[in-house]
């Protein structure tokens, strides 16, 4: 079978367009939007840091524009989505719950398999489960504890490690969230019309996964696909092999690579019809630095030419850009990085400073695309007054001013 060639700015564009990342959305935002996007990308990172807004709220405004973001606390709440480990910390769609519940009876998530330290911590076990089923869901601040050790496991007391553990295990799963806090319960709770009897096999889920990595990339290397849900690397070339043979996938090549790419069935036929090359991209948006679009920074450097890391864990003076910078993408490239700040209570949005990539030309109609993009996003923060301190460029701060 001739193996199709598309050019690089396709497979770029087939992602942005699995990503929901070619076009502005076309209407207002509703609370069911939420949950498709989190479906589209399959996985939702979850991050603390708040500098601009928290990623997950972040990275849904980067395609949906104005939204309320109570609607995705609502949704976790009701079980439309559901957390657990995934890339990181993710919110999931609730119909993937069975392919991590198999992770989850395995012990394969988490920093230790949690089995193994229940049983060298069976009487902390069995204390914080006593509470759970005496008083039902509980945050871990419900828990005191005198002996908390200086240092250690980011500092956290005994219970709340129990708790962590208990989570990956699957024996507690979170029922809500309470101030961005972990509100723990029991998984019959949370999950009542599960039945652990309908688990698929570990082979049945990291097809499953595999092939859906493939679908909300839109376009993936095969060194990529372990990356986007944290799968095995070894044996992911086999699989892939396997699901080729089945029909299942379709190997493409791109130009300017010395690898094939994978790619759906249906993705298929449209490049074989020319269809795919015609998709354009429009959108200018702020990504947060744990956006899927771009949270491999291997595939991203390979697809957009952009390289990228967050400094937030870099001491001050080995920040090249800043604490917290948001790439920005304008249609279909990434053409700079934000340093921001959102100053919530005095209604400010701070751009610290603003750089554009070494190649990317400044016209006046790309300043209005970021300006615009910036007021958007200020809006939606309710930090309307936009300030920027610098530009590099220095002329891009006269045109984002206008």
């Amino acid at each position: 079978m001739t193996i199709p060639k598309i050019s690089l700015s396709t497979a770029k564009n087939l992602l942005l367009e699995a990503q929901g990342m070619l076009h502005p959305p076309g209407q207002t935002a509703v609370k069911g939007d939420v949950l498709e996007t989190i479906r589209h990308m399959g996985a939702l990172q979850i991050d603390t840091i708040s500098v601009v807004a928290r990623s997950p709220y972040l990275v849904l405004w980067s395609r949906l524009g104005d939204y309320e973001p109570a609607w995705l606390d609502e949704l976790l709440a009701e079980g439309a989505i559901f957390e657990y480990w995934s890339h990181a910390a993710c919110f999931l769609p609730s119909e993937d719950f069975p392919y991590y519940r198999r992770m989850m009876l395995d012990g394969m998530r988490g920093w230790h398999n949690p089995y193994e330290w229940f049983k060298e911590h069976n009487e902390l076990t069995e204390r914080v489960m006593e509470r759970i089923n005496a008083e039902g869901a509980l945050l871990s601040t419900s828990f005191e504890t005198t002996n908390r050790q200086p240092g250690g496991w980011w500092n956290w007391k005994e219970e709340k490690q129990a708790l962590e553990h208990l989570f990956n295990a699957g024996i507690l799963l979170i029922a809500r969230r309470q101030k961005f806090q972990r509100v723990y319960d029991l998984w019959q709770h949370v999950r009542p019309d599960w039945d652990d009897a309908y688990t698929p096999t570990l082979a049945e889920v990291l097809s499953a996964l595999t092939l859906k990595t493939v679908q909300v990339m839109g376009i993936s290397r095969a060194n990529w696909v372990a990356d986007y849900f944290r799968l095995p690397k070894k044996g992911s070339a086999d699989l892939l092999d396997q699901l080729t043979a089945n029909g299942q996938l379709c190997r493409v090549g791109v130009e300017g690579w010395n690898t094939t790419a994978y790619v759906l069935p249906e993705t298929f036929q449209r490049i074989e019809t020319g269809a795919a090359g015609a998709l354009q991209p429009d959108l200018t948006s702020l990504l947060s630095p744990f956006d899927p679009l771009i949270w491999d920074r291997a595939r991203t450097k390979a697809l957009f030419n952009f390289d990228y890391s967050i400094e937030c864990y870099l001491p001050a003076a080995k920040r090249c850009y800043g604490y917290y910078t948001l790439p920005i993408l304008d249609c279909g490239e990434l053409v700079g990085r934000l340093d921001a700040k959102a100053h919530r209570k005095l209604g400010v949005f701070e751009v610290k400073a603003i750089y554009l990539e070494p190649e990317t030309n400044l016209t006046p109609e790309l300043g209005d695309r970021v300006r615009a993009a910036i007021q958007r996003c200020a809006n939606w923060h309710k930090t309307p007054q936009v300030s920027t301190n610098r530009s590099e460029p220095a002329e891009l701060a006269s045109l984002l001013a206008e």
